[in-house]
């Protein structure tokens, strides 16, 4: 990548680069990054394609795109990744917001009622992503994120503080087992850890190599976490609160299971915009 090469010439040559490195979508994360790097809009790299790129972009390009060949995510190379609308922090303190996860903030706004103060608790909250899609589309809500790591409690803070909702929301550093706030939330979501321990080396490296290690090892079936969160929540949650739970694409029955045989009710599941099964709710029975 010399001096005077085009810009589009620059990205072709890193779109092979990262298709060699097994990385899919190639073309498209290597415009993205040329994209940020040089602030152009989607219309404005059209018409740039043609153009010399100067050396210190070609250099700082070249950077980027052999750290990406190691696998490092791209979202932890650009610092920061869109969910919901939003734009949060992203690096290897907490998972990566992923837009399946989505799924489960559409599956709590249904859930609650438009207008009304609540509490909205999020447990395992990693990022805050969650959290604060709910409460930037509430704004009458207030917010409670859980979360033992104190890694992932840091970047959480500084996602809130950033989007402005820090206002509404606080963390608790520890276990949702030692959290005493149950009582008090109108409606509990979760994405708990739910990989299979023996299924993690199968990982993408990106995910296994930069994803907390906690936050995807849901044990020996992946269900550790939803038994254990179903026997807080029928011990701990008032009558009538949902709770929302995401969930592996082959997991729903089983947690629903789970739920139903705690006693909880109401419980219902959606698929993410893939058509995978995402979400299982049910709601704390009122006798």
């Amino acid at each position: 990548m010399n001096a005077g090469v085009r810009y589009g010439d620059i990205v072709r040559t890193g779109a092979r680069h990262l298709a060699e490195a097994g990385i899919d979508d190639a073309y498209f994360e290597a415009r993205l990054l040329m994209r940020v790097i040089t602030g152009m809009s989607a219309a404005r790299w059209i018409m740039s394609e043609q153009d010399a790129a100067p050396p210190v972009i070609a250099e700082r390009y070249e950077r980027m795109i052999r750290e990406r060949m190691t696998r490092r995510p791209l979202q932890h190379i650009l610092g920061t990744t869109e969910f919901y609308g939003l734009e949060f922090l992203s690096d290897a303190r907490a998972l990566i917001p992923r837009s399946d996860s989505e799924t489960v903030v559409e599956a709590a706004l249904d859930l609650l009622t438009p207008d009304r103060p609540v509490l909205v608790a999020d447990l395992g909250m990693g990022s805050g992503c969650l959290l604060a899609a709910i409460l930037a589309n509430r704004v009458e809500a207030r917010g409670v994120g859980v979360e033992a790591s104190p890694d992932a409690a840091s970047l959480a803070r500084e996602n809130l503080c950033r989007l402005g909702l820090d206002v509404r929301a606080t963390v608790f550093e520890g276990s949702w087992v030692d959290w005493t706030g149950w009582g008090q939330a109108d409606l509990v979501i979760s994405n708990p850890p739910y990989i299979c321990s023996a299924l993690i080396e199968t990982l993408e490296p990106e995910v296994r190599h930069h994803d907390p290690i906690a936050a995807l090892d849901g044990g020996t079936d992946g269900l550790d976490a939803y038994r254990e969160l179903t026997v807080l929540a029928r011990r701990k949650l008032k009558p009538g609160t949902p709770l929302v739970l995401e969930i592996g694409f082959d997991q729903k029955e089983d947690v629903q299971e789970i739920l139903s045989g705690a006693g909880m009710v109401n419980i219902g599941s959606c698929p993410d915009l893939s058509g995978n099964d995402r979400v299982v709710w049910a709601i704390q029975p009122r006798s």
